[in-house]
């Protein structure tokens, strides 16, 4: 029987899931890809193959699909008969935060489940629904070995003075520092460069993934140096729904004279900022590129500055740099939003061409930029699928 791989990416209302299958000598090929959506709500089963044949759309009563516990008998009913009875060999799991322990793909154990679960008050939003799939599968499923593929693994190695914040001594202790985030897509990312950017991959790289949620990371020789998201997933850029960075005062003030509670602040935080508040529209680039709006405008304009601004920042921590990369969806395809972050890195020698833009590259800059820029795809479930497998077959061999 043929090995596969299903790597799970668990939200608050929807399990994104991949299927690769391993070839005899190792290789990882796509098979599916698709999720369950509108969970407690509107709840969806979709996916399609890699010709992008629908495979199933089927919808739920909520009732029956309440929470990811419920979700999961679902999906594993459809995966057994479209893959003929077999379950995947191993499963990997995106796990937006590691905490201090786990730095490397792990095993996921009784052991470590009781960590992540003490972490939750770290990441209250991220590792609950994360989490659920994960408990459901062991209770349902103990057979099939699970992984944790962790986004904050790829900077656990920054120095001291980038972890730290200006805070006494036992919040540092507690885990009160900066992790970095969107791990998986920058390890993908730094490993893919050798191949399209030789002369960025030894040297000083920042890689921009801006999607729905936005962040950067200056790369030097293929290890992540410093990162724009910190102790949360709301700081740095401006994202879909985020603020980023924001003074530690406004939050004073919506407690104080707003009287706003806690759920209500990070229910603003989490869910009406960001390009959303900006605009006044949406949180969809491709809504506001398209729109007439003033604030549309403004919005875009703000979110250009912040990406120079991150991006200067980036470089003084590697001293310099040799080139930026777009990547994910935003990066990957928004094109006005990467002519216009270069326009504001124009003091520092960029220069877009703008024909290889319209093209989305790989390239887009021009031959006599002094900083190269590049557009690559990221590929975060193919990394998982390959940190799952890899973890299993060293375990075999052990």
């Amino acid at each position: 029987m043929t090995d596969s791989v299903l790597c799970i990416n668990a939200g608050s209302s929807s399990i994104k899931f991949q299927m690769f299958e391993v070839s005899a000598g190792g290789a990882l090929s796509f098979q599916f890809k698709g999720e369950i959506d509108g969970i407690g709500v509107q709840p969806r089963l979709k996916a399609e193959n890699a010709t992008g044949d629908i495979l199933v759309d089927q919808t739920y009563a909520a009732s029956d699909v309440p929470d990811a516990n419920a979700a999961v008998p679902k999906l594993a009913a459809w995966l057994r008969g479209n893959s003929g009875g077999a379950f995947p060999t191993v499963i990997g799991h995106r796990l937006v935060f590691g905490g201090t322990r786990y730095d490397a793909p792990t095993r996921i154990t009784d052991e470590v489940l009781a960590y992540l679960e003490r972490m939750v008050p770290l990441m209250p939003l991220h590792l609950p629904p994360e989490l659920a799939p994960i408990k459901a599968i062991a209770s349902k499923l103990p057979e099939i070995p699970q992984v944790g593929v962790f986004d904050t693994s790829f900077h656990r190695g920054h120095a001291e003075i980038m972890q730290r914040f200006p805070l006494p001594d036992n919040f540092f202790q507690e885990g009160v520092l900066s992790y970095g985030y969107h791990g998986i897509s920058y390890e993908f990312i730094s490993r893919t460069l050798p191949d399209v950017a030789p002369e960025l991959a030894a040297g000083h790289t920042i890689v921009a993934h801006l999607g729905s949620g936005c962040s950067m990371c200056a790369i030097q020789g293929g290890k992540s140096v410093a990162a724009s998201w910190g102790f949360s997933a709301l700081d740095g850029l401006p994202m879909g729904t985020r603020p980023g960075r924001l003074d530690p005062g406004i939050l004073l003030y919506m407690l104080q004279v707003k009287k706003m509670s806690t759920a209500e602040i990070e229910h603003l935080l989490y869910n009406e900022c960001g390009l959303k508040a900006l605009s006044g529209i949406s949180n969809d680039v491709r809504l506001l590129l398209d729109s007439d709006a003033p604030r549309a405008h403004i919005a875009l304009d703000i979110f250009a500055l912040r990406c120079a601004q991150m991006v200067a920042e980036l470089a003084t921590a590697m001293g310099g740099f040799d080139g930026l990369v777009f990547t994910a969806g935003v990066g990957e395809r928004a094109a006005p939003v990467r002519a216009a972050i270069g326009a504001r890195l124009a003091w520092l020698g960029m220069e877009i061409d703008a024909a290889a833009n319209e093209r989305h590259g790989p390239r887009i800059s021009t031959a006599k930029s002094r900083i190269a820029c590049y557009v690559v795809p990221t590929n975060e479930e193919l990394m998982i699928a390959h940190h799952s497998l890899a973890l299993m077959h060293a375990k075999a061999t052990s």
